[in-house]
């Protein structure tokens, strides 16, 4: 026995034995797998070094939406006015593009001073002033409180359809390659930018950063699995999705470029539409991509109004069933319950044998919903209204741009009303006897 280390020993025929058993070793297929997949990974750590080793969700990947006002905006309007002098002419240019983007918006008809009481904000794109000339082209923000009721009449006989919170995910195809948010690139960019509070859509644009790169990929739209798209559509709080793709194609260096653009939809990435847009050069892609967009923009409204954007039922199965099941123990439990209660108590006074309360009490809870317009405050009562079991729903309160307040009154419990809500394609929050809706 040899002491080679204070508190240590060393077993010289064991030594001897683990020595031989390791020369005699030989790896099996795993073994194999693993020390190849080492050997490669020291390989390349070597070669190209750990600093190029960087995560994909690294750097600057995603754009953020930069149209977060719920206000109406109506950009690109060309002007072209004059008057005794510049300030005038630039008044009358003012007024003008007002008018173009009430008209354009498909406002009721109205004079100068109205229109103008609804406009919060005149935007500046580009501007040239002369002694008495003004060449503009101009954008006009106009107040969704005051404003919205307008729209609202002007469109379906007084009722607005407003879509379900719809993920957006553009795919650009340039280059020979494809991409979402693997690099910022021009479509994202385009939808970025896009002022979409005058929309009946309501788009839900990722930013990109973060883990959205990893989830959001080209490859997304094709795939199929519901518990996945379910997944992903609860971390954005959206019920469905849109994929606007584009194609790009250029000539020639310097040359005209091609765009082919596609509006497609849902979990089963159907198509609604396409057309095709060509620019000079490079230079004149980002403008052929804002027109894509709004042309883009139309064919949604279109399905929208066919009812082809309505959130995919097979989205919501596994809640729809999750409820049932919620729904079908309490009613195990409760008579149970109140059996336990009876035989204690005795029976209350004036109650009929084999009456069934369960059904017979009316509960009241509370219900916000957003109401950007006034037929925001219809189509939420009616949403509520047509839930089987609801006796009643009055509006508490009313804010136009703002969020309202109703009571409801039922015979069932406020999870069968949340569950029924969003099977209509509300997105709902629970709260202490009481729910949260929005679109």
């Amino acid at each position: 026995m040899t002491v080679w280390a204070k508190g240590a020993q060393s077993f010289p025929m064991v030594s001897a034995i683990l020595s031989q058993r390791l020369r005699s070793y030989r790896p099996g297929p795993a073994a194999q797998l693993v020390i190849a997949l080492s050997l490669a990974l020291a390989v390349a750590l070597a070669v190209i070094g750990p600093d190029r080793l960087i995560a994909q969700i690294e750097g600057e990947r995603g754009i953020a939406p930069i149209a977060s006002s719920t206000d109406i905006q109506v950009s690109g309007i060309e002007v072209n006015t004059t008057g005794d002098t510049g300030e005038e002419a630039r008044i009358a240019g003012w007024k003008l593009a007002q008018r173009k983007a009430w008209e354009k918006l498909g406002g009721p008809k109205m004079s100068d001073g109205q229109i103008d009481a609804l406009v919060s904000a005149v935007v500046i794109e580009h501007e040239m002033i002369g002694p008495r000339r003004y060449i503009a082209r101009l954008g006009v923000i106009f107040d969704r409180a005051k404003a919205g009721q307008f729209l609202a009449s002007a469109e379906g006989g007084g009722v607005v359809t407003r879509s379900a919170p719809l993920l957006v995910i553009p795919v650009l195809y340039s280059g020979g390659t494809r991409q979402v948010f693997e690099v910022r690139g021009p479509w994202q960019k385009a939808w970025a930018s896009y002022q979409s509070a005058a929309s009946p859509i309501d788009y839900v644009r990722p930013t990109g950063s973060g883990g959205d790169s990893l989830i959001l990929t080209a490859g997304q739209p094709g795939r199929r699995s519901r518990i996945w798209w379910r997944n992903v559509l609860d971390q954005f709080s959206a019920s469905d999705v849109l994929i606007p793709i584009a194609r790009l194609q250029r000539q020639w260096p310097g040359g005209p470029v091609k765009g082919t653009f596609t509006a497609r939809y849902g979990p089963d990435n159907r198509f609604l539409g396409s057309f095709t847009l060509t620019a000079d050069n490079d230079n004149g892609v980002p403008a052929m991509l804002e027109k894509a967009i709004v042309r883009i923009d139309g064919i949604y409204r279109d399905a929208l109004l066919q009812g082809l954007l309505r959130p995919d039922p097979t989205l919501l199965e596994e809640q729809r069933a999750f409820d049932a099941a919620l729904a079908a123990l309490k009613a195990a439990l409760l008579p149970r319950q109140e059996e336990g209660v009876g035989a204690v108590q005795g029976p209350v006074a004036g109650s009929q044998p084999g009456a069934d309360s369960s059904q017979t009490t009316v509960a009241s809870f509370t219900v916000q919903f957003v109401t950007p317009d006034a037929a925001a405050v219809d189509a939420a009562l009616s949403s509520v209204r047509s839930v089987p079991g609801v006796q009643g729903a009055a509006t508490s309160s009313i804010a136009i741009g703002g969020t309202s307040v109703m009571r409801v009154s039922m015979v069932g419990s406020l999870e069968t009303l949340a569950a029924a809500l969003r099977s209509r394609g509300w997105q709902v929050t629970m709260g202490d006897n009481a729910l949260r809706i929005s679109r």
